[in-house]
C-alpha cells in the first residue's frame, strides 16, 4: 500500500475538523459573541505581571497596562520579579511611586511561583488577570475582557493575541499563524473548548483558585494546565476576540524552536499524562471528544507527512539523476517548457488544496473580526511555505523528547 493510502484517513479527519472550525465560527452563537459590546462595568481587578529577565520589555507592557481605559481606583498593577539576573527590576521599579503599582521580588522558581505569589497580595480582587512581560494591551481591552464575564457561569477569559511589530521572516510567518489562533481560539470559546489561557491577558474569578487551586509547574506550559484543570472542574472559558493583545514573537529559528519544543512537549504531558481523562469523555463535550483527540492526530499526522514528504523527494531525486545522467545540464533546462500536465495532479493534492483554502478563510476571517492590524500578503505566502518546512521539526523533536523523558527549558 503507498503512503498516500496511508495519508487519507488523516486528509479526510482533518478536512472534517476544518470544516466543524469553518461551521461553528459562521454559526449564530458566534456571530452574537462578536457582536458582544465591551462592558461598563468596573469590579476590583488585579493583574499580575511575572518577570525573568524582561528589562528590554517590561517598561512598555507596564506603561500599556496603566493606559487602560479603566478606574484607577479599581485596578491594581503587580509586578513580580522572578529572580532576574539582569536590569528587571531596575526596570519595575520605575513604577514604584505608582499609587496603582505593587512590586515584588523573589528567588527564581519558575513562573507559576511568580504568578502565585501576586495572587496572594491581590487583595478584594474580583477578577485577576495575567500579562507576560513582553506583552501589549490596547486601552479597551480591559473592557472587551470583562463583558465575558457577564455571565454568571464564565469562570475565565482570554483575549486576541497579536504578533508585536512582525519584522523577520519568521516574526511575519507567526504573525500569520496567530491570526489562525484568533480564530480557532474563538471557536474553541464557542464549544467550551479552550484548553489554553495564555499568559498574554487571560483573566481569571478569583473564586477559581480558592477552588481548584493555583497555578503549578505544569511541564512548564502552567496555562495549559490550568485551563485544562478548569475543563475537568465542568468551568466554561470564554474568549473577547475584540479584547487585543501584543506579544513579542521570537525573531530566529532557535528560539522560535524551543519555544514550540515547549509548548508542543507541555501539550502532550499534559494531555496524556495528566488529563488523560478528558480524551474520548463524553461528559466534556466538543473538547474530549473532537479537539484534544484530534489536535493529538495532528501532531502525529504532521511527523507521519513530513517524513513521507522527505522519502518521496529522495526517491524522485534519485529517479530524476538516474534518467538525465549524462545529459548536459543546459540541455535540459534549454529543451525544457513547462506545461500543466506536469503538476502533480493526484487526490492527495487536491485534498491537500482544499486544506489550505479553508485555513486561509480562517486566517483572513480571524483579522478581520478580531480588527487586528497588519498586512496579510505576502506574509501568507511565506506561512504556507515556510511554516510547513519547519513545524515538522519541532514536531519531531517534541515527541522524541516525551519518548525519552527528557527535560526542557523554558528559553
Amino acid at each position: 500500500m503507498s503512503s498516500e493510502a496511508f495519508a487519507y484517513p488523516f486528509l479526510f479527519l482533518t478536512i472534517f475538523f476544518e470544516s466543524f472550525l469553518l461551521i461553528t465560527f459562521l454559526s449564530t452563537p458566534a456571530r452574537a459573541s462578536r457582536k458582544r459590546a465591551a462592558s461598563k462595568k468596573t469590579p476590583k481587578v488585579a493583574i499580575i505581571v511575572p518577570c525573568w529577565d524582561e528589562e528590554t520589555t517590561v517598561g512598555g507592557t507596564i506603561e500599556s497596562l496603566l493606559a487602560l481605559d479603566y478606574p484607577r481606583e479599581k485596578l491594581d498593577l503587580i509586578l513580580v520579579d522572578d529572580g532576574s539576573t539582569d536590569g528587571t527590576f531596575a526596570a519595575m521599579n520605575r513604577f514604584a511611586g505608582n499609587p496603582q503599582v505593587m512590586i515584588l521580588q523573589k528567588e527564581n522558581g519558575g513562573k507559576h511561583t511568580a504568578v502565585n505569589l501576586g495572587i496572594a497580595h491581590a487583595k478584594d480582587a474580583e477578577l485577576i488577570g495575567c500579562l507576560d512581560a513582553d506583552s501589549f494591551v490596547e486601552p479597551q481591552a480591559l473592557r472587551e475582557i470583562i463583558a465575558c464575564f457577564d455571565e454568571k457561569e464564565v469562570m475565565a477569559a482570554t483575549a486576541s493575541m497579536a504578533v508585536h511589530q512582525p519584522r523577520t521572516i519568521l516574526q511575519r510567518v507567526q504573525y500569520i499563524e496567530y491570526l489562525l489562533g484568533i480564530a480557532m481560539r474563538h471557536i474553541f470559546s464557542i464549544t467550551n473548548s479552550i484548553y489554553v489561557t495564555p499568559g498574554p491577558f487571560s483573566f481569571y474569578r478569583t473564586q477559581v483558585f480558592n477552588e481548584i487551586g493555583l497555578f503549578r509547574h505544569a511541564h512548564l506550559t502552567e496555562d495549559m494546565e490550568m485551563a485544562l484543570r478548569m475543563q475537568r472542574a465542568g468551568y466554561r472559558i470564554e474568549n473577547a476576540i475584540h479584547a487585543r493583545v501584543y506579544t513579542k514573537a521570537p525573531a530566529t529559528l532557535r528560539k522560535l524552536f524551543k519555544q514550540r519544543v515547549r509548548w508542543t512537549t507541555g501539550f502532550l504531558r499534559n494531555v496524556l499524562y495528566d488529563y488523560r481523562d478528558l480524551i474520548g469523555n463524553r461528559r466534556h463535550g466538543v473538547l474530549g471528544l473532537i479537539i484534544l483527540p484530534i489536535s493529538l492526530i495532528s501532531v502525529v499526522f504532521g511527523v507521519f507527512m513530513f517524513g513521507t514528504s522527505v522519502a518521496r523527494a529522495g526517491q524522485d531525486l534519485v529517479h530524476t539523476i538516474g534518467t538525465t545522467s549524462g545529459i548536459p545540464f543546459t540541455y535540459i533546462v534549454t529543451n525544457h517548457s513547462f506545461g500543466w500536465f506536469y503538476l502533480p495532479y493526484s487526490t492527495t493534492f487536491f485534498l491537500n488544496g482544499i486544506l489550505v483554502a479553508i485555513i486561509l478563510s480562517l486566517i483572513i476571517m480571524g483579522k478581520r473580526v478580531s480588527r487586528t492590524p497588519g498586512r496579510l500578503m505576502p506574509d501568507i505566502v511565506l506561512y504556507i511555505f515556510v511554516y510547513g518546512l519547519i513545524s515538522p521539526l519541532w514536531l519531531i523533536t517534541s515527541v522524541a523528547d516525551v519518548a525519552r523523558g527528557a527535560k526542557n527549558m523554558w528559553r
